[in-house]
């Protein structure tokens, strides 16, 4: 089976270049545009069951995407920002970068946030629970982090080696047996051009 993540499409925080972790941001022109783009794409895929955080901006990408029933799971939330949510990453670049890059490589953590160990420990639990009720396509409608932390935890490849994950985009993990770790069938699949200004 596959698993077929899917980012939310453009928020208005991405588009201001802040950190959204647990707070909502409502899509974007942009992000509807984006999101219904790649409707076609996920028909074609035809997922037996999606699945989607329960934050706003993913739910609402996935009724655009014609899912409007699809299950919503606390456990696929992005990863809390805590004090750091809502600033913006130039602004935190500038000021400190050096905790912001320790903090993009995983080894930092915002005070009352989420550390990039406990959030991959989430995101595996969740993703892998999911995948073990399935034997057909599941697509999850997620977050940037939600789909790096799933590249670490099944690949072994850490955040700050991947480019970021563009809105509106899939990755695809194929497992042939649930229990061993998967392959990647696709990353970032339906971008031309990676948005690096959209990390999360």
């Amino acid at each position: 089976m596959r698993l077929i993540l899917l980012r939310h499409g453009e928020t208005l925080w991405n588009r201001e270049s802040r950190l959204q972790g647990h707070e909502n941001s409502t899509l974007s022109d942009k992000g509807v545009l984006q999101a219904t783009r790649i409707k076609d794409c996920i028909r074609q895929l035809s997922p037996a069951r999606v699945v989607t955080s329960d934050l706003g901006r993913a739910r609402q990408t996935a009724e655009l995407i014609g899912y409007p029933d699809a299950q919503p799971d606390e456990k696929l939330r992005e990863l809390h920002m805590g004090e750091w949510t809502g600033l913006r990453k130039p602004d935190l670049i500038e000021s400190d970068p050096h905790s912001y890059w320790q903090w993009r490589a995983g080894e930092y953590t915002p005070a009352g946030g989420e550390s990039w160990q406990a959030f991959c420990m989430r995101i595996n639990t969740a993703l892998r629970g999911w995948v073990l009720q399935e034997d057909s396509d599941l697509l999850a409608v997620v977050h940037s982090g939600v789909i790096r932390a799933a590249c670490q935890v099944f690949l072994n490849l850490p955040a700050e080696r991947l480019l970021p994950v563009t809105p509106a985009t899939i990755t695809i993990f194929n497992f042939d047996c649930p229990e061993q770790q998967p392959k990647l069938e696709a990353y970032n699949l339906g971008a031309f051009i990676p948005d690096k200004e959209a990390a999360d």
